[in-house]
Parts: structure tokens; sequence; C-alpha cells
């Protein structure tokens, strides 16, 4: 790109927003706009004061201006925009349910008191990162010029690391559990049984139709009577919202 309004232009239109919004929260944050405690998840004050924006706000912080919140914004500008850009090119609806699946599961395992935090920003991209190794398990990543490992276990590192820097890891456990219960129920599952128990909403498919967010899904391409078996086949699976169909990529990094 020629300059960063065309980078930004070309970007899909989730993990723009997702982003975009995760700027403008932190920025808002840092310059005395916004009280943190009126954003952060508080349990008791998003049910009993009827606080509900609490429930959104709070995936929308990464952190202060910081060099990890800068890295957590660029796994957003590289990882989410490689899966919206991949996997689910053309399948804005499936890439956002997946997003909202994530955010859900986060928010009803922070009911629990040991998962609790006041803020999933963080557990959020971690998904994201942890649903993107799974894709893409052969690509080679280099860990801050030291090591390189598959991305299959880059999410374990970065966990490590947190350990390793005294930094808090139950965020990056939400984002796990979250991104591998995703995977599990659209892909171990559906191979396992042959069922597929997540589907995306017809109504998310229609808002973002309506809506015209992002690429418009592709249609399916006539066939002879010889492939229309396997048209049939392709037609299902993408009814499933399922991204993941044993692919595997190697990156240069």
């Amino acid at each position: 790109m020629s300059s960063p309004a065309e980078y930004y232009n070309s970007l899909p239109p989730i993990s723009k927003a997702y982003g975009t919004l995760c700027l403008a929260f932190t920025a808002a944050v840092q310059l005395g706009l916004l009280d943190l405690g009126y954003i952060a998840l508080i349990y008791p004050l998003a049910f009993s004061r009827f606080q509900v924006w609490r429930l959104i706000t709070n995936f929308f912080f990464l952190g202060k201006f910081s060099i990890n919140f800068g890295i957590r914004l660029l796994m957003i500008a590289r990882y989410g925009v490689q899966l919206e850009n991949g996997p689910f090119e053309r399948r804005t609806a499936d890439f956002l349910w997946m997003m909202i699946f994530g955010a859900f599961t986060m928010l009803v395992l922070g009911a629990i008191p040991i998962f609790h935090t006041y803020f999933m920003g963080i557990s959020l991209v971690f998904m994201l990162l942890y649903v993107w190794s799974r894709e893409y398990p052969n690509a080679q990543i280099n860990i801050y010029g030291l090591v390189t490992l598959k991305a299959f276990y880059f999410p374990w590192a970065m966990l490590a690391l947190d350990v390793i820097f005294g930094s808090p890891i139950m965020p990056d456990l939400l984002g796990i559990i979250a991104g591998h219960l995703y995977y599990f129920l659209t892909v171990l599952h559906p191979l396992a049984t042959g069922k597929t128990l997540l589907k995306t909403p017809r109504w998310l498919h229609n808002v973002v139709a309506r809506w015209r967010i992002g690429a418009p899904a592709r249609a399916p391409a006539p066939t002879s009577n010889r492939g229309q078996a396997g048209q049939t086949a392709g037609v299902a699976d993408r009814s499933t919202g399922v991204a993941f169909r044993g692919r595997s990529y190697r990156l240069s990094d």
C-alpha cells in the first residue's frame, strides 16, 4: 500500500472495526475522556442496575498505551485479517459469529470467580490467535528473533512468555478455552459424528447482507452431472458456517 489510509481501507470489515474500536477506547481512556470503571465488566452493575453496555464495552479495552497494547493490536491486524481474508473470505457473517460466540463463552466463564476479569479484550484477541493457529498449523513463527516454531504451538508459547514475565495468564487462558470450544464444535465434533452443533444464525446472515458488510458470498458455480455430487457437498459444508476443512498453509514470517 502507498499510504496508511489505503492500507486501512483495504482491511476486511470486522477486523478493521474491532481494531478501530479498541484503539478508540484506549485513546479515550488515555486522554481522560472515558472512565475505565464505566466500561469494566462488573456483573452486579450490568444486571441489577441494567448497565448492559458493560457486557460489550469490556471487549474494546486492551490495556493502556504500551508495548503490550501494540502487540495485541498487531495481532488483530495480522491474524484476524489473515483469517477474515483467508478461510473466512466472503463469509463475513461466519467470522462475526465466531467472535460473538467467543465473546459469549468468555462472559459465561467470567461469571465464575476464578475466571473473572474486568476486561476481556485481550482474551478475544487471543481467541483469534488460537483459531488462526489451528487454521495455519504449519506456518513458521519467529518469536523475538530467538525461537522459530510452528504456528500450532504459538498460543502456548505466548502463554509461557506471560508466565515468565509475570503477566496475568487468565485472559490468555480464556481465549484458548473459547477458541478451542469453537474449534471443537465446528471441526472436531462434525468430523467424529457428521453432525454440526454450531451454525451461524440466519438472522446474522440477513443483517450482514442487508447492510452490505464485506464482500457477498460467491454463488455456486455450475457443474456437470459428474461433478454435481461434489458441488452439493460443498454447498452443504458452507451452509454450516464451518471454516476449517483440513487445509494447511505455510507462511514466511
